[in-house]
């Protein structure tokens, strides 16, 4: 009998996403584009799933490109990966501000293994998504600088193409692009292209055998106001939990960082 963990690893190395989207955006996915990826996610799902006990759902956003992005384990970047599951990591040792809020309210709740025997973390969206943005010299025209980023970012890039920070040098413009995150709720365009896709991955993690009365999202804003909606069409969760994202926490509340690993685990703990 299939654990968790066999389900889930079966479900992201078969994510792909056919569809067409946006001019400019960029699917990311990392169980395609790493070769790494897959084996290292496998590795700590087996660590902390293998069993056929069900989870309370927790969804983000999508995914980001230095945490699940790399590893892709949603909120894990490389070094938490390595510092607090203890599971090896060859690639870039990527820091993301949304892990350190994440693994310090995972240990305060417990630990690794007290949080993920009662807790799956996934994303509306379970692939990320880039655009391009232009850093451009106070001598460049906004209009022309706009149109060039346009035209460049329709391409696939890939940072192995179109590497971070490269400039593009000109005798009528001097650019500098590089990648970065993009959120399916960013453009009425983009949600629409993956709107399909998001509910039948979402419809497929149910089918691992999650809990269901409560589903706990985070954000408060446009990721909350989604997921309700597509609550109220599809009938997925008796109720939603709400609690601020981590990204936002960490960059406008950090201050009071504590006060919001308490609200989360007292929202936690509820279940």
């Amino acid at each position: 009998m299939e654990t968790l963990a066999d389900k889930i690893i079966a479900f992201n190395r078969t994510l792909d996403f056919k569809g067409i989207l946006p001019e400019g955006i960029r699917i990311m996915n990392p169980f395609r584009e790493r070769e790494e990826t897959p084996e290292i996610s496998a590795t700590f799902y087996r660590k902390y799933y293998n069993d056929h006990n069900p989870r309370h759902l927790i969804l983000g956003i999508n995914p980001g490109r230095f945490g699940a992005g790399l590893t892709g384990i949603p909120f894990t970047d490389p070094k938490h990966l390595t510092l607090q599951c203890g599971i090896s990591y060859n690639g870039p040792m990527a820091h993301e501000p949304s892990s350190v809020f994440v693994y310090d309210m995972i240990r305060a709740f417990g630990g690794e293994e007290a949080f993920y025997s009662r807790f799956y973390i996934s994303a509306v969206c379970p692939l990320g998504f880039t655009s391009l943005s232009a850093n451009t010299s106070k001598n460049q025209s906004t209009n022309h600088t706009k149109n060039l980023s346009k035209n460049l970012s329709s391409y696939e890039v890939h940072e192995s193409v179109f590497p971070s920070n490269q400039t593009l040098k000109g005798t009528a413009y001097d650019l500098k692009f590089k990648e970065v995150n993009y959120n399916y709720y960013d453009s009425r365009e983009l949600t629409a292209a993956v709107y399909d896709f998001m509910v039948e991955s979402l419809q497929t993690q149910l089918g691992f055998g999650v809990e269901r009365d409560v589903c706990f999202c985070l954000g408060t804003g446009k990721n909350e106001k989604f997921l309700n909606e597509l609550n109220a069409r599809y009938g997925f969760f008796k109720k939603i939990v709400s609690l601020e994202h981590p990204r936002y926490i960490m960059q406008y509340k950090a201050k009071t960082k504590e006060a919001y690993i308490e609200k989360y685990i007292q929202a936690f703990q509820g279940v």
